[in-house]
């Protein structure tokens, strides 16, 4: 991902130019990693039903095989962040696609839900080491600031789409052979890709000021009491919140790890602002960047768009109209084909500020939520309601996401590009996780009064409150969100390429 502020001489990264062909075959490696991490996720949304069969799930069991993947994977972002910007990136990327392999693989011949949970969470680690990496590699390979933007919209869009292919191909296998194959495919693709990547990511492209020092320097920039007192916070906070709709927002099981996380991240932020700036895991000054933090805010929705529909459209279609999982999964190809499409957008933040593109796709989103608020649970509703808010939807969020991904790096010097690649990733997962448990009890409380599960009027509501949460974060974003840094990062760029 691109640090695209002025850079001090201490920060500017060692650059070694790639020729063309090598740069795209990284940046091909690097999609697809994030394609694996995504699809891994998103592929499991077919197969859930069958899982609850064939293994006898309890509702809260099924919930965690997806949620503990997102639980460890953002939990355990920033330290792979900061691994990533202290040592060299690449020893991390290769371990995360091999561990991501390795344990697909094993979780393929398992039939027990608990062996299961535990192996989708040690996945979730595997593959919060391939985010921040990939992030750091690539500001590296592209160090050009056009090159750039374009690499972040492809590498984002490989996301994107692979959550729609994940439910399609998922589909395809649990319909025609089983759902082992989910697991066994991402073993397939990820191991021959990490023994790819060991030998044509250069090692030199990872070194920086920070993966340059001694080693006795490095273990001090790591701020492991920090990185730890934080990973702890948000496996706590996460749990909780996944925890509610399932056991109820009163029980202990939710309160006692909610109330206990947020003390431990006052505590971190406290501790934070005592060490040394440079070598804090999140320095104060991070959220002082321009834009970062409504940036940040803004990571929140996409994730929690788009798994939001995923949810109640797959629960709805097959559990309720009686579709098959093929039959659902092809009805959500307007989400991929969408998302795809707005992922070659990333040249835009060039001509356009982010904060209008940004703002455009917010207004896509708050239409197509307004869609599917009206209409969606009847088979008849699907062409006037349905195909056009996915469509809409899908690119709004996909312009949102996009820019919003360029946008946060502009604000970042280039030694923090893992751990900012961290924070914006976690911010995804958190918004899915914690939006997916809030809509989850909408949903849920609603349906209790209003006709059950067979009406859409729990749904209806669901997206009534997710209409209100765009809706806030687009007034933010007009009232926050400072143009001035962009018009400066342009006038360094037009100095630097017409030094005259």
């Amino acid at each position: 991902m691109p640090p695209l502020q002025p850079l001090s001489p201490t920060e500017t990264p060692v650059h070694h130019e790639l020729s063309l062909t090598r740069k795209l075959a990284l940046l091909f490696m690097f999609c697809l990693a994030q394609f694996l991490d995504a699809f891994s996720n998103s592929a499991l949304f077919s197969a859930i039903p069958v899982l609850e069969v064939s293994m006898g799930m309890t509702e809260s069991q099924s919930t965690w095989i997806m949620s503990a993947f997102q639980l460890t994977f953002a939990s355990f972002l920033l330290i792979s962040g900061r691994i990533s910007d202290v040592y060299n990136p690449k020893i991390g990327f290769v371990g995360g696609v091999s561990g991501l392999g390795i344990i697909s693989l094993c979780a393929g011949f398992v039939d027990d839900t608990i062996p299961l949970i535990i192996l989708r969470a040690l996945t979730g680690i595997a593959s919060s080491m391939t985010i921040p990496s990939a992030l750091a590699l690539l500001v590296n390979v592209f160090p050009e600031p056009l090159e750039q933007a374009r690499a972040i919209a492809t590498f984002g869009g490989c996301a994107c789409v692979a959550n729609v292919l994940g439910l399609m191909i998922g589909a395809m296998f649990v319909q025609w052979a089983s759902y082992h194959w989910v697991f066994w495919f991402i073993a397939i693709v990820a191991m021959p890709t990490a023994l790819a990547c060991a030998f044509i990511i250069p090692t030199e492209i990872a070194n920086t000021k920070d993966n340059l020092q001694p080693a006795a320097a490095k273990w001090k920039s790591l701020d492991l009491l920090g990185v730890t007192i934080l990973t702890v916070a948000l496996i706590l906070f996460i749990f909780a919140v996944t925890s509610g709709s399932t056991d109820g927002w009163a029980s202990a099981a939710v309160l006692v790890p909610l109330i206990i996380s947020i003390m431990m991240v006052i505590g971190f932020f406290c501790w934070e602002t005592r060490i040394h700036v440079d070598t804090a895991a999140i320095p104060p000054r991070t959220w002082f960047y321009h834009n970062f933090s409504i940036l940040f805010a803004v990571a929140l929705l996409p994730l929690f768009w788009w798994f939001t529909v995923f949810l109640i459209f797959t629960t709805l279609w097959q559990n309720v109209l009686q579709w098959s999982v093929i039959s659902s999964a092809v009805h959500m190809l307007p989400i991929g084909v969408a998302a795809l499409i707005m992922s070659f957008t990333g040249s835009l933040s060039r001509i356009f500020s982010p904060k209008w593109i940004i703002l455009t796709g917010m207004s896509f989103c708050m239409v197509a939520t307004v869609l599917l608020a009206l209409g969606g649970g009847k088979p008849e509703d699907y062409w006037p309601y349905v195909f056009p808010a996915f469509s809409l939807g899908s690119a709004g969020v996909m312009l949102t996401y996009t820019h919003t991904n360029i946008a946060i790096f502009q604000a970042a010097p280039s030694s923090m590009a893992g751990t900012v690649g961290a924070i914006f990733n976690g911010a995804l997962q958190f918004g899915s996780a914690i939006g997916l448990a809030s809509v989850s009890s909408i949903e849920t409380s609603v349906e209790a009064n209003h006709g059950g599960s067979h009406e859409y009027k729990g749904r209806a509501a669901v997206f009534w409150f997710l209409l209100a949460v765009v809706s806030i974060l687009f007034i933010s974003v007009s009232i926050f969100y400072d143009r001035t840094a962009v018009k400066s990062w342009r006038t360094l760029m037009a100095t630097r390429q017409d030094p005259a």
